[in-house]
C-alpha cells in the first residue's frame, strides 16, 4: 500500500473480507454481519480512508436531473445575476452528470409561480434550488418534496422551520442592522429616516421584514430612537397614485427627513426622484449592482450600496446540490455570503465580467 493512497482493495486485505463487503459496508447495502463491519469501520477510521466520489461519479455516468424555480430576468433585472451564477455552476458540473432545467415565473405574480412549481414537482427531480419570494404559496411544495425525499436548496430569501438542505445568502436581520449603522453616521439629530419597500407584498415576504426587523433595531439597541425618527413607506407601482405621489406624501409629512433605505434593488427609483426635486441632501442606502444603482452610486446620489451576491447565491446553489448528491459532502444548514459595502471609491473591484 502506498502511503497516503489507501484503496477498498487495502481495506479489504486488511480485514480478511472480499471488496464487495467492503463496497456494501461503505454504501450501507446488502448484508453484512455486525462483527465483520465493526470490523472494517474501525480500518477505515484507522486509515482514514476517503472515498474519491468525484472519480466514482465520473465512471458511474449517472445523471442528475436539477431544477431552478427562479423569478423571470426580463421583468426584473436583479434576477439575472442569479442565473448567470447557477449556469456557471452548470457548465463547471456537467462533467459529473448535473444537468439544471429551469422554470421561469413572474415576480410578483403568485399564480405563476404556483404553476412552475407544480411543473417543476411533476419533474421529479433529483434536487431544486428555488428563490422562495413568496413564504405562502412556497410551503405547500415544501411538504411535497419532504414526502418525496427530494433535496432543495433556498436562497435570495431564508424560509426558518423549512427541511432545506442549505439556505444561501446574506443574514437578512444582520442586513438591515447594518443598513441602520451605516446611515445613521453624520446625519443631523432630530431629523427622520424612512424604510422603503417597493412594489413588494411585505405580508408574504419573509426576508424584508427581517431586513426592517434590523434596522428598526439598530435604533432601538443603541437608544438612539429619541435622536431619529423611523418611519416606513410601502409603495407599489399598482396603487392607484403614481410613485412620485406616493413618495411625495411621505416627504411632506416628514420634511425633517435626511437618509432613505430601500431593502431592495430598486434605491434608482428613488434616486432619480431625489435628482428632480434637488433633494441630494438625503443620504440613501440600497442593494445590489444594477446598472441602474450604478449609474447613481458614480453620481453619489446614492451613497453606498449593499451588495447581495445574487451571482455567488445561484453559483453556490446549483454547487451545494452536486456536493450533496455526488460528492456525498455534508451540506452546512447555512451559508451565509459577505455583507459587502460598495461606494463608488471601491466599486471597481466588485466589476466581475462574469
Amino acid at each position: 500500500m502506498k502511503k497516503g493512497i489507501v484503496r477498498i482493495k487495502d481495506i479489504a486485505e486488511r480485514a480478511g473480507v472480499s471488496k464487495g463487503t467492503v463496497d456494501r459496508v461503505l454504501h450501507s447495502r446488502g448484508r453484512v454481519a455486525e462483527d465483520v463491519r465493526d470490523k472494517i469501520l474501525a480500518i477505515i477510521k484507522e486509515l482514514n480512508y476517503e472515498p474519491n466520489f468525484i472519480a466514482q461519479s465520473l465512471k458511474s455516468q449517472k445523471t442528475y436531473n436539477l431544477v431552478a424555480l427562479i423569478p423571470d430576468p426580463a421583468a426584473d433585472d436583479y434576477w439575472d445575476a442569479p442565473t448567470a451564477g447557477l449556469e456557471k455552476a452548470e457548465r463547471e458540473l456537467r462533467q459529473y452528470g448535473i444537468s439544471v432545467h429551469k422554470y421561469v415565473f413572474i415576480p410578483h405574480d403568485k399564480q405563476s409561480f404556483i404553476r412552475k412549481a407544480q411543473e417543476a414537482t411533476l419533474e421529479k427531480p433529483d434536487g431544486v434550488l428555488i428563490a422562495p419570494i413568496f413564504y405562502k404559496e412556497v410551503l405547500p411544495f415544501f411538504a411535497q418534496w419532504d414526502a418525496l425525499n427530494i433535496p432543495y436548496v433556498l436562497f435570495n430569501t431564508q424560509i426558518m422551520n423549512s427541511n432545506a438542505l442549505c439556505y444561501i445568502g446574506q443574514d437578512s436581520y444582520q442586513s438591515g442592522f447594518l443598513a441602520a449603522k451605516i446611515l445613521s453616521f453624520g446625519l443631523p439629530v432630530s431629523s427622520s429616516v424612512l424604510i422603503v419597500h417597493i412594489n413588494e407584498d411585505i405580508s408574504n415576504s419573509a426576508h424584508l421584514i427581517t431586513k426592517e426587523e434590523g434596522f428598526k433595531d439598530y435604533f432601538a439597541k443603541k437608544e438612539l430612537e429619541g435622536k431619529f425618527r423611523v418611519v416606513r413607506k410601502e409603495i407599489n407601482f399598482e396603487d392607484d397614485e403614481t410613485f412620485e405621489q406616493q413618495l411625495g406624501t411621505v416627504l411632506e409629512k416628514e420634511p425633517g427627513l435626511s437618509g432613505i433605505y430601500v431593502t431592495t434593488s430598486k434605491a434608482f427609483e428613488i434616486a432619480a426622484y431625489l435628482i428632480k426635486h434637488d433633494l441630494t441632501h438625503i443620504k440613501l442606502i440600497g442593494y445590489d449592482l444594477l446598472k441602474q444603482n450604478l449609474q447613481y452610486l458614480n453620481q453619489e446620489i446614492i451613497h453606498f450600496l449593499i451588495n447581495q451576491n445574487p451571482h455567488g447565491q445561484g453559483y453556490w446553489g446549483i454547487h451545494q446540490l452536486a456536493n450533496h448528491l455526488v460528492f456525498k459532502k455534508a451540506i452546512p444548514p447555512i451559508k451565509f455570503l459577505p455583507l459587502d459595502i460598495i461606494t463608488k471609491e471601491n466599486l471597481e473591484y466588485y466589476l466581475d465580467p462574469e
